[in-house]
C-alpha cells in the first residue's frame, strides 16, 4: 500500500459545495438564536459555537477547492486530509450544538 495514496477527486468535489452550504445553515442558525435571545433576554453560547462551526466548514471548503486546483502529489493528500477531518469535526460540533439548543431552548 502507498504511504500517501491518491487524491479520491470525488471526495473533495462532494466536501466543496456541502461545506459551502453548511456555512450558510450556520449564519441562519445564529441569526435565529440571535432573535430568540433578544426576544427571550438570555444568553446561550450556542451561537458562539456555531461561529466556531462556520469556520471549520469554511476550512474544509476551502482544503478541498485548493486540493482540487492541483499541485504537488504531498500537497493534495495534506489538503484532503485537512478537509476530511475539518467537515467531520465540524459535522460533530453541528450535532452537538443542535442538541444542546435543544435542550437549553426548551426550558
Amino acid at each position: 500500500m502507498p504511504r500517501n495514496p491518491k487524491l479520491d477527486e470525488r471526495t473533495c468535489r462532494m466536501i466543496c459545495p456541502i461545506a459551502a452550504a453548511m456555512v450558510g445553515v450556520c449564519l441562519t442558525a445564529i441569526g435565529i438564536i440571535q432573535i430568540k435571545l433578544a426576544v427571550q433576554g438570555s444568553q446561550t453560547f450556542a451561537d458562539d459555537l456555531l461561529s466556531l462551526d462556520a469556520v471549520l466548514f469554511l476550512v474544509a471548503t476551502l482544503s478541498a477547492y485548493f486540493a482540487l486546483r492541483g499541485g504537488s502529489e504531498r500537497r493534495l493528500f495534506v489538503l484532503e486530509h485537512i478537509a476530511d477531518v475539518s467537515f467531520i469535526t465540524a459535522m460533530t460540533l453541528m450535532a452537538g450544538v443542535c442538541i444542546f439548543i435543544t435542550y437549553a431552548f426548551s426550558v
